[in-house]
């Protein structure tokens, strides 16, 4: 009997502690596989909108003039990096390419290097700049009033108006 009364207890503690062992790894599994899952953002929540906002505008502003800008706006880098044919991913990687090291060679905006040179190196992750990417391509972007007309005049027909939601 005092074989049993010790076998049954040490018997119970391995069952209870191979229980609870199972159960937590179980929770982080699923905690695990809900993180993987992908967020659906809007226009307003998405984060390259408020990257862009607060590192992009301070050049690139939506609501300064024609006559007074020191880099062109947002809406006109999503207008010379996109064309029909351009996938989500060669446009972020174009842009990025452009970014992290800007040159001559590299722009696909050469008027726009012409009038205001080439944007100097800024340091920005790459991260940043494909969540502000991502933003540009899939959303209407802020644009001045006088950006479409402005492009479909300047554009030499090349050049196409392109600010709707890909």
């Amino acid at each position: 009997m005092k074989k049993y009364t010790i076998f049954l207890p040490i018997t119970l503690l391995m069952i209870s502690v191979i229980s609870c062992n199972n159960t937590v790894k179980s929770n982080y599994s699923n905690q695990t596989n809900a993180k993987v899952k992908t967020t659906t953002y809007t226009a307003s929540n998405h984060p390259g909108k408020k990257i862009m906002e607060a590192k992009c505008y301070v050049c690139h502003s939506p609501s300064a003039n024609h006559d007074n800008r020191i880099a062109p706006p947002m809406v006109a880098i999503k207008s010379h990096y996109l064309d029909n044919e351009t996938s989500k991913d060669e446009f972020i990687s174009s842009v990025w390419n452009f970014v992290k090291k800007p040159s001559r060679d590299k722009t696909k905006m050469r008027g726009a290097v012409k009038r205001f040179g080439v944007m100097p190196y800024q340091p920005f992750s790459e991260e940043d700049i494909k969540l502000i990417s991502d933003y540009m391509f899939d959303f209407k972007i802020e644009e001045p009033e006088w950006f479409k007309e402005h492009i479909e005049e300047e554009g030499n027909s090349k050049m196409k108006y392109r600010n709707g939601a890909n």
